[in-house]
């Protein structure tokens, strides 16, 4: 039987892909459906910890970007790319945390922002709350790049404190080289705010959702510091050419985005634990 096509939000109950995701599904363990962690009853939910052992987390944010696009734009593209590796992986997502390390956007009106601090206890609870049904491996998929550095201590600090969990923290474009990002962005060590890349994966995802007639671009320089995003911006606005974005690129860089997710969470899953007899440099 072929398997259904999962459902992403505000769009079409097809995949927004041009990726064969039924043979996809088949080759990396998934049924062509995202397993949403919401929907299932808390039997469901605790057959599915047992079968899986992992969950994605995406984590977004709710942040102005620029004058064209939805302040959901971080947690839209994560849970989308979440959704698309759960359809054709298995492994089962629960809803986006979606605010996050957004302060430093400064003036700018409608971003909601935690602090890092408040991050690192969210994804805490959310983690432990997850361990107790069962759950030992935690993919913390992330959509907004101030998230790092909280991310990375809650990967730390679980990891310490639950010594049988695995816990990983990476953006949805990690799993291929950066330099492949075209975002059409030249400094500002590849960073993304309402530009190019982000402007047509929202043209492919959510073309209701973006305003072309109001697309700004900005000049990127190079710089050693990081400011406000108000420093250095007057719209919001980090990368050049927004106005040439196009829902084609963007169906483009979701793909790879989904395609190599995809595959590294399908080997992450079934990577063997570390032997606790093995030493580096052991003679047989």
């Amino acid at each position: 039987m072929t398997p259904a096509v999962p459902e992403f939000p505000g769009q079409p109950s097809v995949v927004p892909t041009g990726l064969d995701a039924p043979a996809l599904a088949a080759e990396l363990g998934g049924t062509g459906v995202p397993v949403r962690w919401e929907e299932l009853t808390w039997q469901q939910a605790e057959t599915t910890a047992a079968a899986q052992d992992a969950v994605i987390i995406p984590v977004g944010a709710t942040e102005q970007h620029g004058p064209h696009l939805p302040l959901a734009v971080d947690t839209l593209i994560c849970e989308a790319v979440a959704l698309g590796v759960s359809a054709l992986t298995g492994v089962p997502v629960v809803p986006p945390l979606s605010f996050g390390v957004s302060a430093s956007h400064g003036d700018f009106g409608g971003t909601v922002a935690l602090r890092p601090e408040t991050l690192i206890a969210v994804v805490e609870d959310v983690i432990d709350s997850l361990y107790a049904s069962g759950v030992r491996q935690f993919i913390l998929l992330n959509g907004h790049i101030w998230n790092n550095g909280a991310l990375d201590v809650s990967a730390e600090k679980l990891r310490v404190r639950h010594r049988d969990a695995r816990v990983r923290a990476l953006g949805y474009v990690t799993m291929y080289p950066g330099p492949e990002v075209d975002g059409h962005v030249q400094y500002g060590r590849a960073l993304m705010h309402a530009n190019f890349f982000e402007t047509s994966v929202m043209l492919h995802l959510h073309p209701e959702l973006v305003r072309m007639d109001k697309a700004t671009s900005h000049v990127d320089v190079d710089s050693f510091w990081d400011y406000r995003m108000d420093q250095v911006s007057e719209t919001g606005v980090w990368g050049r050419d927004v106005a040439e974005a196009d829902a084609k690129h963007g169906g483009k860089e979701f793909d790879r985005c989904l395609l190599t997710t995809a595959r590294a969470v399908s080997a992450a899953v079934r990577e063997p634990w570390p032997d606790p007899t093995h030493r580096p440099g052991a003679t047989a």
